[in-house]
């Protein structure tokens, strides 16, 4: 079965998977990166840590430790009216039905 590593990046701290992990196809190990990432930003999300513009990814590499796909979940919050100049003539009218 082949083997692939999972790398953890949130922003510059990175944590490197050094053993790896049995999994049946680079198809299972790109589910698996998705599913470690989608965890990530959610429990970060759960517990208030701020994600800010800090990125979550998930890098896979091979048995051979060479690099095969990675996934990046990107959180940004854009906060409308905070600012003193605010141009409203961007601001979409709502829709009425």
């Amino acid at each position: 079965m082949p083997r692939f590593h999972f790398d953890l990046f949130m922003g510059t701290h990175g944590n490197l998977d050094e053993e790896g992990h049995e999994v049946v196809s680079l198809r299972a190990a790109e589910l698996q990166a998705l599913r470690s990432a989608g965890e990530l930003a959610r429990d970060r999300l759960l517990m208030g840590q701020e994600i800010n513009s800090e990125d979550i990814r998930v890098e896979v590499r091979n048995e051979h430790r060479w690099p095969v796909l990675a996934v990046t979940i990107s959180i940004r919050v854009e906060r409308v009216g905070e600012c003193s100049a605010l141009d409203t003539s961007r601001l979409a009218s709502p829709v009425r039905p």
